[in-house]
C-alpha cells in the first residue's frame, strides 16, 4: 500500500500537467502569459507544442493556424496537413488530427484574427467550430458569425471537406488547392485562402493565390489583397 501511494503521488502531478488545450493551462493558472506550451489533444502520448493566446478576446485560445512572415511553406500535401508542420513560436499548422480531437472532446468556438500591411486589424468569430474525422475528409462545421469587421468568409466554406493538391474531394471540376496554391475547406473554389502563398498586400499577383480573406478586402475593392498576418484559434464554449 505504501508503494502504491508513493506511485500515485508521482502520477498525480504528471497527469495534471497533461493539459488538453490552452484553456486547461489558463484554468490551472490564469496569470500564464501568451506563448508556446505543450498540450495533449488525445491522451498522454499525444503531446504537441502550440501557441496559446491568453490575451485576445478574453484569452484561453489554442492557436491551430498562424501566418505572420512567410517563413514556412504552406503548399503541402494531405499527410502534412493531417499531422501538422511548422514551429509554434512562429508560423505553423497544428494538424487536422489534433484539431479533430480537440473539437470532439469539447464544444469549441472559433476566432480568426487578421491584419493587413497598413496595420489595420479585424476578426471573424463563430459560436461553434468542429472538424469531422479523416474518413469524412475532416469536414468543417461552423456556427453563427459574430462580426468583428472581417466579414463571414468562412461561412461560405461550411460543410466542406479538406482539400490539398494531392487529395481533391470537391464535386466541382477544378482542383482548388492546385489552382490557388494552398489547402483549405474550399468551396467552388473558395472565399478564403488562409494557407495560400505569402505575398505582400495587393501586388498584382494571380487572382487569390495569396493569404486571402475575401469578405474583408473585397468590400474595399481589393479581392486579391494578401494579408500580413492571420491566425485561427479555438477555445471551449463556456
Amino acid at each position: 500500500m505504501k508503494l502504491l501511494s508513493a506511485l500515485l503521488l508521482l502520477l498525480v502531478p504528471l497527469l495534471a500537467s497533461c493539459f488538453t488545450d490552452c484553456s486547461d493551462i489558463f484554468r490551472q493558472n490564469p496569470s500564464n502569459p501568451s506563448g508556446v506550451y505543450t498540450i495533449y489533444p488525445n491522451g498522454s502520448t499525444s503531446g504537441v507544442q502550440v501557441y496559446c493566446d491568453m490575451d485576445s478576446h478574453g484569452g484561453r485560445w489554442t492557436v491551430f493556424q498562424r501566418r505572420m512572415d512567410g517563413t514556412v511553406n504552406f503548399y503541402r500535401n494531405w499527410n502534412d496537413y493531417k499531422l501538422g508542420f511548422g514551429n509554434a513560436d512562429g508560423e505553423y499548422w497544428l494538424g487536422l488530427e489534433n484539431i479533430y480531437f480537440l473539437t470532439q472532446q469539447k464544444q469549441q468556438e472559433l476566432v480568426v484574427d487578421m491584419e493587413d500591411f497598413e496595420g489595420n486589424k479585424v476578426y471573424a468569430r463563430y459560436t461553434s467550430f468542429s472538424v469531422g474525422p479523416e474518413s469524412d475528409g475532416y469536414r468543417l462545421q461552423v456556427g453563427d458569425y459574430i462580426d468583428g469587421g472581417a466579414g463571414s468568409t468562412l461561412g461560405r466554406h461550411n460543410g466542406q471537406q479538406w482539400q490539398t493538391f494531392d487529395r481533391y474531394q470537391h464535386a466541382g471540376p477544378e482542383n482548388c488547392a492546385r489552382l490557388f496554391l494552398g489547402a483549405f475547406w474550399y468551396w467552388r473554389c473558395y472565399y478564403g485562402n488562409p494557407n495560400g502563398v505569402y505575398i505582400w498586400g495587393a501586388n498584382g499577383s494571380k487572382y487569390e493565390v495569396g493569404v486571402i480573406w475575401y469578405n474583408w478586402k473585397a468590400s474595399q475593392n481589393q479581392p486579391t489583397y494578401s494579408l500580413k498576418a492571420i491566425s485561427m484559434k479555438i477555445r471551449p464554449v463556456q
